[in-house]
C-alpha cells in the first residue's frame, strides 16, 4: 500500500512539473534561445530527486567546444543522469521518436534521432550530429548502440565517431574534444547492490519498458557514480579506430573499477 502510493505521488509530481515546464520550452524551441537547453537541465535534475536518483559526479566536463560526450549506456535513466550533469543533446534511436512519454521527451530536448540500420544515410546522419557539436551543443553518444545489463561494456562501434569528424571542418581551432564517461549504478537504499541486483537498475533492450519503471519507482533511492575522463583531442590526424579504442579503453577501466568499489 505504500509503495503504491509512493508511486502515484512521484508520478503525479513528475507530470506536474512536466506540465509547468512544457509551454516555456516549446517557446524556447520555437524562438531557438539557449534556454532551450538549460531547462531541459532542470526537469532532469528534479526527475532524479523525484526517482531517488543519487547522482554522484566524479571529474569535469570539457569547457572548450566542439565536444562529443562519449558513455557506455545501462538504463533509460543514463538520459536523466548525464541530462542532470549538464546542458546536453543526445543522439537517440530513430523509433524512440514514437514512444509514448519518452519520445516527447526526446523530442522537447532537440534529441538528434538516427536510423542506425539505414547505411546510406549515416553521412547525413553524422553530419547533422558535427553541425550541432559545431555549433556549442555537447552532444552524447552511446557507442555500443544498445544497453548493456550494468555490469559490463558491450562492444564500441567506432563507426558512430564519424561525428567528430564531420564536426572537424566547422571547428576553429581544427579539433574536436572527445570526453569518455563511465556510469555505474552501485547502491540500492545505501547498500552495494551487486550483479545480481544490479538489473533493478539496469534495462537490457529485452525487458518491457513499464514494468522496469514501476520497478524503479518501487525501489527509489539508488546511487550513481558518474566519472568522467580528460577528453581525447580529435583532429585531422586522428584515426578513428584508434580512438575509438581509447575511448573505449577509458570507459571500460572507470566502470570496471567503480563496480568493484575502487
Amino acid at each position: 500500500m505504500i509503495n503504491r502510493l509512493r508511486i502515484a505521488i512521484v508520478v503525479l509530481l513528475l507530470v506536474l512539473v512536466t506540465a509547468l515546464l512544457l509551454p516555456a520550452q516549446l517557446v524556447f524551441l520555437w524562438r531557438d534561445w539557449p534556454a532551450r537547453r538549460r531547462l531541459p537541465r532542470l526537469w532532469h535534475r528534479l526527475a532524479c530527486r523525484l526517482l531517488g536518483l543519487r547522482v554522484h559526479a566524479h571529474g569535469m566536463i570539457e569547457a572548450r567546444r566542439p565536444l562529443l560526450l562519449v558513455s557506455n549506456h545501462v538504463s533509460w535513466k543514463d538520459i536523466l543522469v548525464l541530462g542532470s550533469l549538464a546542458d546536453v543533446v543526445f543522439v537517440a534511436k530513430a523509433e524512440v521518436r514514437d514512444w509514448p512519454v519518452f519520445g516527447l521527451l526526446a523530442r522537447l530536448q532537440s534529441s538528434i534521432f538516427v536510423a542506425r540500420e539505414e547505411k546510406r544515410r549515416a553521412g547525413d546522419q553524422a553530419s547533422e550530429i558535427g553541425q550541432r557539436m559545431a555549433a556549442g551543443e555537447i552532444v552524447v553518444l552511446f557507442p555500443e548502440g544498445t544497453t548493456s545489463d550494468g555490469n559490463r561494456l558491450l562492444e564500441v562501434k567506432s563507426a558512430l565517431f564519424g561525428a567528430a569528424t564531420a564536426a572537424l571542418p566547422q571547428s576553429p581551432t581544427g579539433v574536436v574534444h572527445i570526453q569518455p564517461v563511465s556510469i555505474a549504478y552501485t547502491r540500492l537504499h545505501g547498500m552495494p547492490m551487486g550483479r545480481y541486483h544490479r538489473p533493478v537498475a539496469a534495462w537490457p533492450g529485452d525487458v518491457a519498458l513499464l514494468p522496469h519503471l514501476l520497478g524503479v519507482l518501487k525501489e527509489g533511492a539508488i546511487d550513481v557514480e558518474v566519472d568522467i575522463a580528460p577528453a581525447i583531442a580529435y583532429d585531422a590526424t586522428s584515426n578513428r579506430k584508434t580512438t575509438s579504442r581509447m575511448v573505449e579503453g577509458a570507459i571500460r577501466a572507470m566502470l570496471t573499477a567503480r563496480l568493484r568499489g575502487r
